[in-house]
């Protein structure tokens, strides 16, 4: 029964990568690259952002915590609040963010789960949409369906090696071309954004 179960696991993890294509370089400046690639039975691509970052994992982790000021950095959004703290590690919280005219504004609830920290310093956090834990918000489109994860690893020199995988599906309609044809610029800003309050010492 185990190597049967084993056998499915496998075949499963096969079939996820071959659904994939591999990552496309979109743009590498100031050291962060960011990728995309095409997932199966998905218009939206997928995103990747890879940079070495100034700071400590704890550091980075205060930054994600601090879910009122994620308008600092996190591109397009415009308010963010914590809906509920279900420890200091997990908590769900919903953002808001300013679209381009003629789009309409978009809303996301997510939970958010800061694992424990690896024998080697690593820190890896999951986030997931809850589309329904919330009622709609006129004047918002609420995101269907988003995932995300963060791998954290400490590097010398008070520096950490960041590895950000992002996918989601903004709903309404907004065409899946236009999204996908400046799918990186959001992360790079972001990123950019995140080096400079690590660089300010704000949350040592």
């Amino acid at each position: 029964m185990r190597l049967l179960v084993f056998i499915w696991v496998c075949l499963f993890k096969l079939s996820f990568c071959l659904g994939q294509d591999a990552w496309e370089l979109r743009r590498n400046e100031n050291g962060i690259a960011v990728y995309s690639r095409k997932v199966a039975d998905a218009s939206f691509k997928e995103i990747k952002v890879e940079c070495a970052l100034p700071g400590t994992p704890a550091q980075l982790i205060r930054i994600i915590k601090d879910v009122p000021h994620h308008s600092d950095w996190v591109y397009g959004v415009k308010k963010a609040s914590i809906l509920k703290k279900k420890s200091d590690y997990n908590f769900i919280y919903h953002t808001e963010s300013d679209m381009p005219w003629p789009v309409t504004d978009r809303d996301l609830v997510a939970e958010n789960t800061i694992h424990p920290m690896d024998k080697n310093g690593r820190v890896t956090i999951e986030i997931h949409s809850l589309k329904d834990y919330l009622p709609e918000t006129k004047g918002f489109v609420r995101v269907p369906y988003s995932a995300a994860s963060w791998d954290i690893l400490p590097l010398p020199e008070n520096k950490i090696k960041v590895t950000y995988i992002f996918r989601v599906n903004p709903g309404g309609a907004i065409p899946a071309w236009l999204v996908n044809a400046t799918i990186a610029a959001g992360p790079y800003n972001s990123f950019m954004k995140l080096r400079e309050i690590l660089e300010s010492g704000k949350y040592k």
